[in-house]
């Protein structure tokens, strides 16, 4: 059998290249948080499939890559649905019932398994906890440009916290951090809205409380097929037309800056809407105000975002050079509480770590790494012991004193080599020979 070289589908390997990029942003960003006085913790890749699958995660529950049972479990559960009449492994048909055949699963986002660590371990965390998590999700999405099956994710989260001083920090740390990795050049901004505002949206309209969801799902669509199209879905669905004309005249020419906010959620007119409508306002004040930052948020009563875990602020990076959010995080205040029947206030940030690495490695990443110089110590084959252990003493020193020192045998085509070691970022040589008097 001859091994497959490439990565599978989704997945891919990193070069040093990139890989010393990658190490130098993770550092940036895990100093910036940790200024903030964020915590870094880490959870397992495995998750329960019984949490994965627990209506939270919104489109991402269809992307889980499951895990199926081992040895005696999975023969045992594959005989029970042989039993069942549900599936005829003799006729090759799809095993339907298949959820029995599973009891694990990859995670797809950090939120979850926070929400399950925090459930876990909250008598010994500090309060309010403020959570740095860095680490692999796994999703079984289209691969493209900039998305990959497996991805890292880079999140702030804080948990007890029922104000919006939380919201407030978590931005004001993450654009610190993407300013820190020279993202400025592309003007980013924040946008912002309110679970709570979108919820009232649909009762203004008119509109059935019960197809919330999927009417946010639609609305989430206006950055692809713009106000006649959202119109359009609608009607398609069954809604009247007094209902989307209601609706459109309230989406139409609101102000996205803080006042904007509080005369929309005043034209919907509920005691909700205005208090969601003052928080973000609140928000947008403060961190745009702070001296020293310029920090661009906006309001955009058209963001939904997908995770039905959230319950209040939402907010999501967006810059004109990229399609997608670079990031994103909102409130959910009622996640840990699935796991212990007492809610917490929770409202956590994620950097879009791909996406911006995407951006960076077209774009060229001078300065992001920083350094002690690269030297390369040749050493020709054949040096007696007794030499090659004074080379290594030597490097024991240079190594100490903070300098990174590469000890390889001379080749024959030393310009080629010398050529190749530059090409991965050796500025300075020195050569070793057998007789010292050709050093």
């Amino acid at each position: 059998m001859t091994f497959i070289k490439k990565p599978v589908t989704g997945m891919r390997d990193i070069l040093p290249g990139e890989m010393e990029v990658r190490s130098a942003l993770m550092n940036i960003i895990r100093d910036t948080y940790r200024l903030y006085g964020f915590t870094e913790i880490e959870t397992p890749i495995v998750e329960h499939i019984e949490n994965l699958t627990s209506k939270q995660g919104g489109d991402n529950e269809k992307l889980i890559f499951k895990v199926l049972k081992r040895g005696e479990k999975l023969i045992k559960a594959v005989e029970d649905l042989k039993a069942s009449g549900t599936v005829s492994v003799e006729d090759g048909e799809e095993i339907t019932g298949a959820g029995c055949l599973t009891e694990e699963g990859l995670r797809y986002d950090l939120t979850l398994p926070l929400s399950r660590y925090y459930s876990a371990n909250a008598a010994t965390l500090p309060q309010p906890f403020k959570a740095l998590q860095m680490g692999n999700v796994f999703r079984a999405d289209r691969p493209q440009k900039g998305r990959f099956r497996q991805f890292m994710q880079c999140d702030i989260d804080i948990l007890g916290d029922g104000t919006n001083l939380a919201e407030k920090e978590l931005i004001l740390a993450t654009t610190e951090a993407l300013d820190k990795m020279g993202f400025g050049k592309y003007n980013y901004y924040i946008v912002i809205n309110d679970r709570r505002i979108l919820m009232e949206l649909v009762k203004y309209a008119g509109m059935p409380e019960e197809d919330a969801d999927k009417i946010l799902v639609i609305l989430d669509k206006s950055d692809k097929i713009g106000a006649e199209g959202v119109d359009a879905e609608l009607l398609s669905c069954g809604y009247s037309e007094e209902s989307v004309r209601k609706l459109r005249l309230l989406m139409t020419g609101f102000g996205t800056d803080a006042e904007g906010t509080r005369q929309f959620t005043e034209k919907i007119g509920t005691d909700a809407a205005r208090e969601a409508g003052e928080n973000v306002a609140d928000i947008m004040e403060t961190v745009t105000g702070v001296p020293g930052r310029n920090i661009k948020v906006c309001f955009d009563p058209t963001l939904v975002r997908g995770m039905g875990y959230y319950t209040g602020t939402i907010f999501e990076i967006k810059l004109a050079a990229f399609s997608s959010s670079v990031g994103g995080g909102g409130r959910y205040d009622r996640m840990v509480g699935k796991f212990t029947g007492k809610d917490v206030p929770a409202v956590g940030f994620s950097i879009g770590f791909e996406r911006i690495m995407t951006l960076l490695m077209d774009d060229g990443t001078e300065g992001l790494i920083k350094g002690s110089k690269k030297t390369a110590w040749l050493i020709e084959k054949g040096v007696d012991e007794g030499k090659l252990t004074g080379i290594f003493a030597e490097a024991v020193k240079e190594r100490a004193a903070g300098n990174q020192i590469l000890m390889v045998w001379m080749a024959k085509n030393k310009k080629f080599q010398k050529d190749n070691l530059a090409l991965n970022g050796y500025t300075e040589f020195k050569e070793f020979y057998k007789e010292d008097f050709r050093r």
